[in-house]
């Protein structure tokens, strides 16, 4: 059941979004949660049982390569039988609805495509899981192929023909940030007159600048997060809730 207090700010919440002229949604870790993804940071989450390779050793030594496929085929039955939350499927809504033209996501797991917002819309913060590309020529693969060449090699991925490495289109620790996705982002922000941070801590930078960007511009900041963050003090509302419960009111 919902409480009285996150029913008040929901109320709060929607009569923002319907006085918005654009929104931007900027989605964390949280709202995949729901899902079956386990987020990364929290006491349990991915890195505390696998700590990140940064990918300065996934370049230098093979083993760090092998190990890179080995987790990432680990977690491929969690990734393939996920299904968007009632939070990406009210983001789907508010962008059919033409509130929120351009979605930006920290997250990897290709859930607000598969809520029904084209690809074009989505803006991917730090590239998706659920493919891999050449470090080098930038050719894509597919984790089917990937997966047949990682048994056949005895776990190992061969390189691309070209030479280069192969690796998901993800970005990883000490990887640069991809130039695009970056402007777009920034782009995006400056257009808003609603930024609705959901199911991030907002410790990550670069992209934890784009609410504070936002709300310079003049936007409204909205912050959906489990957690306390190091914004909610500069935000119009802030609501700790379940994230599915919050958003849940929006989907058509």
């Amino acid at each position: 059941m919902i409480s009285t207090d996150i029913k008040h700010s929901v109320e709060r919440l929607s009569d923002m979004v319907e006085t918005s002229r654009r929104i931007l949604p900027f989605t964390g870790a949280g709202i995949s949660t729901e899902c079956g993804i386990p987020d990364f940071r929290s006491p349990g989450g991915i890195w505390t049982r696998m700590p990140p390779i940064p990918f300065d050793a996934f370049v230098a030594r093979q083993e760090m390569r092998d190990e890179t496929w080995r987790r990432r085929f680990a977690m491929e039955e969690q990734f393939r039988a996920a299904q968007p939350g009632r939070g990406h499927r009210a983001l789907a809504s508010l962008h059919a609805r033409g509130k929120a033209p351009t979605i930006v996501t920290q997250n990897i797991d290709n859930l607000h495509q598969m809520s029904g917002v084209p690809a074009s819309a989505v803006v991917e913060l730090h590239g998706n899981t659920t493919y891999a590309i050449c470090l080098d020529c930038e050719k894509r693969f597919e984790l089917s192929w990937i997966k047949a060449q990682y048994d056949a090699y005895q776990g190992r991925v061969r390189d691309c023909d070209c030479g280069g490495f192969i690796k998901t289109a993800t970005v990883s620790f000490g990887q640069p940030m991809p130039d695009a996705p970056m402007r777009h982002a920034k782009n995006a922000t400056l257009e808003c007159d609603l930024f609705l941070a959901v199911g991030s801590s907002l410790v990550v930078w670069p992209a934890a600048g784009f609410p504070l960007m936002a709300k310079r511009n003049g936007a409204r900041l909205v912050i959906i997060n489990r957690e306390p963050t190091e914004f909610d003090e500069i935000a119009d509302l802030v609501v700790r809730g379940d994230i599915g419960d919050v958003l849940a009111h929006f989907i058509l």
